[in-house]
C-alpha cells in the first residue's frame, strides 16, 4: 500500500544554466574574473567622486553584484557602484557625512522596491527605439571619455601598452576563444610591466585595497524625522536614477542575447541589493553598463554565475591577491574599456545609408539623447529628454493626420463630413477649422467611423463644431462612433464648458 506522501507531486529542481556544459562553466568563471579586475579601479574612482574611502565603493560593488545575481531579473547583468549614483549622493556625504549617505542608500532601496511593486518597469515600453540607440551610443562615448584622463600627463610607455592591449584583444580571438581576450591582455601587460620594471600608473595608485570583508551594521545617524527629511530627496533621486540605468541596461542585454527578462523583478532586486549594501556600509549602486558589456558582449557570459563571481572575485582579489592586483597597469584596463566602447557603439546607426532612410525626427531624437547624456554625464536625464523629444515629434507628426472631407447631397439639403485619422489634443485643435459653417446646408452629418476619440480635447472640439452650427440654426448629427469613443462622447459632450 502506498503512503500518502508517495502520491504527492515531486518537486523538480531545474539544473542551473552554468552546469549545462563545461564550456559554459568555463566561460562564466573567466568572465566573472575579467569583470572583477575591471571593477576595482572603477569602484575606487567612484568612491573618490562620492568623497568616501575606496573600501566603501569596493564593498558596494561586492554586495551589489552578489545579491543581484540571486534576486535580479536579468541574468548576466552586472550591478555595482556607479558614477551616476556617486554624483547623486556626493553632496549628501560632503555636507552630512558617511552615516547619512549609508542611510540614504537603504532608503533608496526601499523606494526602489515600492516603485518596482507599483509597476514602474512598465514605463520602459514608452522608450522609443531612437532613444535606445542614442542611449547605447552615448554610453559608448561616456565609456571612452572616462578613459581619457588615464591617457593624459602619463609616461610615454602607457601609449604602446594600450596599443598592445588593443592588438591582443583584436587578434587573440582568431587563435582561440577558450580564454577571454581581455583577461589575456591584462595578464600579458601586467607581466611585461612588472618584469621589465616599467614605471606606469597602476591599480594600486588609485587607492588602498581593503584587507577584510565588510561587517554589517546600522548607519551612524539619529533615527529622527529630521534625518528622514534630509536623506529622502537624495534617496528618491538615487532610486530613480538607479532604476532608469538598470532597466535600460537590462533592455540592452535583452536585445544582445535575444532573451527576455523580468523588469519588475529587476526593479525590486535593485532595491534589495541596495538595502543589503547599505547595511554593509556601501555607497549603493545600480546596473553597471560598461562592465555588463564586458561580461555579456566581450566575454560571452549568459548566466547568473558570472555576476555572482564578479562580486566574489572582487573581494578575493582585494583581500588575498591585493599586492598582485595593485601591480596591474591602468593601461591594460584602459585598453579593455576602449574595446568595450567600440563594441558598444551602434555604428550602423550613423552610416550615411541608414541616416538617409531614417525619418529626420528619429535622427534628431537619437542625436538629442546623445548630446544631453554626454553634456550631463547622466544617462537617466538623457533618456528622459530623448523620450520627451520623441513624444513631441510624434505628436506634431500625427497632429495633421485628422482629415475632413465633405460631400453635399445632390438636392443640396444635407452635407456629410467624413473624419479620418486619430482625434486627440494635438489633432483636434485644427478640426474646428475644417468645416464650412456659413455655406453648409441646414442638415450636417459628421461620420466618425474612420477615427477614434482619445481624450476630452476631442470631445470639446466636437462640442465647438456643434455650437458654431447651432448659432447659424443648423443641426449636427454625429454618427459612426466606435463603442469606446461613443462612451467617452456620451459622458463628456456638453459638460466641458459652462456655456454649452
Amino acid at each position: 500500500m502506498s503512503s500518502p506522501l508517495s502520491a504527492a507531486p515531486r518537486l523538480r529542481l531545474s539544473k542551473p544554466d552554468w552546469l549545462a556544459s563545461p564550456k559554459v562553466l568555463r566561460t562564466e568563471v573567466l568572465a566573472g574574473l575579467v569583470v572583477a579586475l575591471a571593477l576595482i579601479p572603477e569602484a575606487i574612482s567612484f568612491s573618490i567622486i562620492a568623497g568616501v574611502d575606496p573600501s566603501v565603493g569596493l564593498f558596494a560593488s561586492f554586495t551589489m553584484a552578489v545579491v543581484i545575481s540571486v534576486v535580479g531579473g536579468r541574468k548576466a547583468m552586472i550591478s555595482a557602484a556607479t558614477g551616476a549614483i556617486a554624483l547623486v549622493i556626493a553632496p549628501l556625504n560632503h555636507e552630512y557625512g558617511l552615516g547619512y549617505l549609508v542611510a540614504a542608500v537603504i532608503l533608496a532601496g526601499v523606494f526602489q522596491i515600492v516603485l518596482g511593486a507599483l509597476g514602474v518597469a512598465k514605463l520602459m515600453r514608452f522608450v522609443p527605439r531612437s532613444v535606445m540607440v542614442g542611449f547605447v551610443n552615448a554610453l559608448a562615448v561616456l565609456i571612452f571619455m572616462a578613459q581619457v584622463p588615464e591617457m593624459r600627463d602619463v609616461p610615454w610607455a602607457v601609449y604602446p601598452l594600450i596599443a598592445a592591449g588593443l592588438a591582443l584583444m583584436v587578434f587573440f580571438p582568431k587563435i582561440t576563444k577558450v580564454i577571454p581576450a581581455p583577461l589575456v591582455s591584462i595578464v600579458v601587460l601586467t607581466v611585461i610591466t612588472v618584469a621589465a620594471g616599467i614605471a606606469v600608473p597602476t591599480v594600486g595608485d588609485k587607492g588602498e585595497l581593503p584587507s577584510s570583508l565588510p561587517v554589517p551594521g546600522l548607519p551612524d545617524v539619529p533615527f529622527t524625522l529630521d534625518t528622514l527629511t534630509t536623506i529622502a530627496p537624495y534617496a528618491l533621486a538615487m532610486a530613480l536614477v538607479g532604476l532608469m540605468e538598470s532597466l535600460m541596461t537590462a533592455k540592452l542585454v535583452d536585445d544582445i542575447t535575444d532573451t527576455r527578462s523580468s523588469k519588475t523583478r529587476e526593479s525590486i532586486g535593485q532595491g534589495i541589493a541596495n538595502i543589503v549594501t547599505g547595511f554593509f556600509g556601501g555607497m549603493g549602486g545600480c546596473a553597471m553598463i560598461g562592465q555588463t558589456m564586458i561580461n555579456v558582449r566581450v566575454s560571452g557570459a549568459r548566466t547568473r554565475l558570472s555576476t555572482f563571481l564578479a562580486g566574489s572575485f572582487l573581494m578575493v582579489l582585494c583581500i588575498v591577491f591585493g599586492p598582485v592586483v595593485s601591480d596591474i597597469p591602468m593601461a591594460a584596463l584602459v585598453a579593455v574599456m576602449i574595446m568595450v566602447s567600440v563594441a558598444t557603439f551602434d555604428w550602423h546607426s550613423i552610416r550615411p545609408r541608414t541616416l538617409k532612410r531614417m525619418p529626420p525626427g528619429e535622427t534628431v531624437v537619437m542625436a538629442t539623447t546623445v548630446i544631453v547624456v554626454v553634456a550631463t554625464h547622466n544617462l537617466a536625464i538623457g533618456v528622459v529628454v530623448g523620450s520627451v523629444a520623441a513624444m513631441v515629434i510624434f505628436a506634431k507628426r500625427v497632429a495633421h493626420l485628422a482629415n475632413v472631407s465633405g460631400v453635399v447631397d445632390p438636392d443640396g439639403k444635407q452635407v456629410v463630413y467624413s473624419v479620418t485619422g486619430e482625434l486627440f489634443f494635438a489633432s483636434s485643435n485644427d478640426l474646428v477649422h475644417q468645416f464650412d459653417y456659413k455655406d453648409d446646408p441646414d442638415d450636417v452629418v459628421i461620420d466618425l467611423s474612420g477615427t477614434h476619440i482619445w481624450d476630452a480635447s476631442s470631445v470639446a472640439a466636437l462640442d465647438a463644431i456643434e455650437t458654431k452650427y447651432a448659432q447659424r440654426g443648423k443641426k449636427v448629427t454625429i454618427v459612426g462612433l466606435n463603442e469606446p469613443s461613443a462612451d467617452m462622447h456620451q459622458r463628456l459632450a456638453g459638460q466641458l464648458t459652462g456655456g454649452h
